[in-house]
C-alpha cells in the first residue's frame, strides 16, 4: 500500500510541476521580451538593445536554441578564438561561443518542452550577454565559475541592459 501511495504522490507531483513549453507560449514570451519581432514559422527574428537574436523551435523534436551573431571569423584574431573558447568553460555559463557559417555565434540549445517562462528569459538574457561582452569579460551573467580569476574588469551595465528583466 505504502508503495502505492508513492507512485501516486510522484505522479500527482510530476503532472503538477512539470513543464509544457509551447511555441505559443515561447512567442508570448519573445514578444514580451524583443523589439521589431519578426515570426516566420517557429522562428523568431528580434532585438533587445539593439543587438540581434534568433530563436529558432523545433516541438517535433522537442529542441529550440537562441542565437545572436557577433561577427564574421575573418575578422576574428587566433587569441580571440581562444578566449572565446576558454569562456565557454568559465565565463559562458549555459550559453557556448560557436562558429558556422563564417559567423562566430552567441547561443543558447534546449530541449523545448521542458523550458519554463524564467528560463526563456534567462536564456535570451545570456545570449544577450555573450554577445555584448565578447571581446571584454566574455561573461553571460555578472558569475565566473571557480578556478578562473578574470583580470578584466566587469564592464559597467546601462540600465537599458536590464531591458529584459524589467520589461516581463
Amino acid at each position: 500500500m505504502k508503495n502505492y501511495i508513492l507512485i501516486l504522490f510522484l505522479l500527482v507531483s510530476y503532472t503538477t510541476f512539470s513543464q509544457e513549453m509551447t511555441l505559443t507560449k515561447l512567442n508570448e514570451i519573445i514578444k514580451e521580451a524583443g523589439d521589431n519581432v519578426e515570426l516566420n514559422g517557429s522562428r523568431w527574428n528580434f532585438l533587445i538593445n539593439k543587438k540581434p537574436l534568433i530563436v529558432i523551435a523545433d516541438s517535433t523534436h522537442n529542441r529550440m536554441r537562441i542565437i545572436s551573431p557577433i561577427m564574421e571569423i575573418d575578422k576574428l584574431s587566433e587569441e580571440l578564438k581562444t578566449a572565446s573558447l576558454m569562456a565557454n568553460f568559465h565565463t559562458a555559463l549555459d550559453i557556448k561561443y560557436a562558429i558556422t557559417d563564417g559567423i562566430l555565434w552567441s547561443i543558447y540549445v534546449h530541449p523545448l518542452k521542458e523550458l519554463t517562462k524564467g528560463q526563456v528569459i534567462d536564456a535570451m538574457s545570456q545570449v544577450y550577454y555573450g554577445n555584448a561582452n565578447f571581446g571584454t569579460t566574455f561573461s553571460s551573467t555578472s558569475l565566473v565559475f571557480p578556478g578562473r580569476r578574470s583580470n578584466n574588469k566587469e564592464p559597467e551595465k546601462k540600465k537599458e541592459d536590464n531591458k529584459i528583466i524589467e520589461k516581463i
